[in-house]
């Protein structure tokens, strides 16, 4: 059954079918370190995490590189804005950034390269763009030549003409065309800088995800490049026009952009006051798979609003999934199922629910039918817990665990229940056994009331859940 993806460079639903299967070679554009990472980077972080399982679920040998942007005019100026060292800054960010990705139980990418260890290759890469006569030098800055590659605007959709149109030269820059940008920067007194064949500068910001991705991936076609909607211009356009002009090869075979994030119809911003970091949301919740809930709830291309009303049904459906890990780890606690010589339609009915979740996550990972099916999964699993059939159950079981590891969500620890709860569990069982059902009744509201735990029958025994 083959995976289908959306491709933003044809604009259009693809089968996917890697350069050289079954490997696969993504490269995703990381964080820029100069802030916390907020719960729009943590949509882009993990929604691609999701896509890497995946593909490896689906039997692909995945490579995957994500970068770190560890220099930009955003970081010096934020150095220059708390009056520290630009270097301690960004040791500080990046620590913070790989807390949230073990926070958010994210796998850091094959490679994580940053910006100022590949200095030198980018140096290497724009020289060559210099000798191609698509890049040229002017003050001691490096631009590329964007009317020197015929194709520019083909990712973004736009012609060279209509990006133009909204364009105008400032006075004092020494592009040749105002739509031609940076590959180098002469640096200002008192900015981080390197020696370059132009000067004492600093790479451009598009100049970084070409050279690392190629580098890194050790191919001049990546299979997948992968990054937010908001990217593709001028970014990920850039990227295409730098390596492409470079190579003459295609740069990328699908381009995979995921939809932007809102808040309350608002785009985040601290100005608003409505600026959400990931430490935030975890302060705030105890739990990150309620956010990883929220962004399975909308398909990744899509734009997605944050709200509480919208978390509070996410952490109601975190709470279901415990409540299944808690009942099916403390089922038969006081009697021995059975075994039954078949099961073979309760396999069945397991077997269609799966592959109707394969079916949805190989259509563009449809998150939001895969997750319906994971519902409908757990459903069937609690079900067979109540009819004690339990050869089915524990194959239904092993399927919802191999979808939790999919999905990046994390399986619910055994626990224990307190010596209290059985005692009571023993003293309700004897009543019923001796038809005392007022004293019964009396034991479950007990349970409920004092130790907040819901007392289930089933066929071969009891059954807790946490309320």
């Amino acid at each position: 059954m083959p995976i289908y993806i959306y491709n933003s460079l044809t604009r259009k639903k693809e089968e996917f079918t890697p350069l050289k299967p079954p490997k696969v070679n993504i490269y995703t554009c990381g964080v820029t370190v100069y802030d916390e990472s907020h719960i729009g980077h943590a949509r882009s972080l993990y929604i691609f995490d999701v896509l890497r399982k995946y593909l490896a679920w689906r039997g692909f040998r995945v490579r995957f590189v994500r970068n770190i942007t560890d220099i930009d005019d955003k970081i010096i100026n934020r150095s220059k804005e708390l009056q520290v060292n630009w270097k301690d800054l960004v040791k500080k960010y990046i620590a913070s950034y790989n807390a949230d990705l073990n926070t958010l139980g994210i796998r850091r990418g094959d490679v994580e390269p940053r910006a100022t260890e590949n200095i030198a290759s980018m140096i290497k890469y724009i020289q060559k763009l210099i000798d191609k006569e698509h890049a040229y030098v002017a003050g001691g800055d490096v631009y590329f030549n964007v009317r020197r590659f015929v194709s520019y605007g083909k990712l973004s959709g736009q012609s060279i003409d209509q990006m133009n149109s909204g364009a105008r030269i400032e006075p004092t820059e020494l592009k040749k065309d105002p739509l031609d940008f940076a590959l180098w920067k002469s640096s200002k007194e008192g900015e981080p800088s390197w020696k370059s064949p132009w000067g004492q500068g600093r790479p451009g910001w598009h100049i970084e995800c070409s050279v690392m991705s190629q580098k890194f991936l050790n191919t001049e076609t990546l299979d997948i490049h992968a990054g937010g909607r908001d990217l593709i211009f001028p970014h990920h356009e850039n990227e295409v026009a730098q390596a492409e002009a470079l190579t003459g090869k295609p740069f990328a075979k699908y381009w995979v952009h995921h939809g932007l994030l809102t808040i309350e119809g608002q785009k985040m911003a601290k100005s608003l006051g409505n600026f959400i970091t990931i430490k935030d949301f975890v302060a705030k919740f105890s739990d990150a798979d309620i956010l990883k809930l929220f962004f399975l709830s909308a398909h990744y291309s899509h734009p997605i609003d944050y709200s509480l009303d919208k978390i509070e049904e996410c952490r109601k459906q975190r709470k279901s999934f415990d409540n299944f890990f808690d009942r099916v780890n403390n089922w038969r606690l006081l009697r021995k199922a059975p075994m039954v010589k078949s099961w073979a339609i309760e396999k069945a009915k397991i077997d269609a629910v799966c592959v109707a979740f394969r079916e949805a996550m190989d259509d563009d990972l449809n998150t939001p039918q895969g997750l319906a099916h994971l519902f409908e999964l757990i459903d069937l699993a609690s079900g067979y817990v109540s009819l004690d059939k339990k050869e089915a159950f524990g194959y239904a079981r092993s399927k919802v665990e191999a979808f939790f590891k999919i999905l990046g969500l994390r399986i619910r620890l055994k626990k224990n229940m307190p010596k209290d709860i059985l005692k009571l569990a023993v003293e309700r069982d004897l009543a019923k056994q001796n038809k005392d059902f007022r004293k019964a009744d009396r034991i479950r509201e007990e349970i409920k009331s004092e130790f907040r735990y819901e007392l289930l029958d089933t066929h071969g025994g009891i059954t807790f859940i946490e309320i």
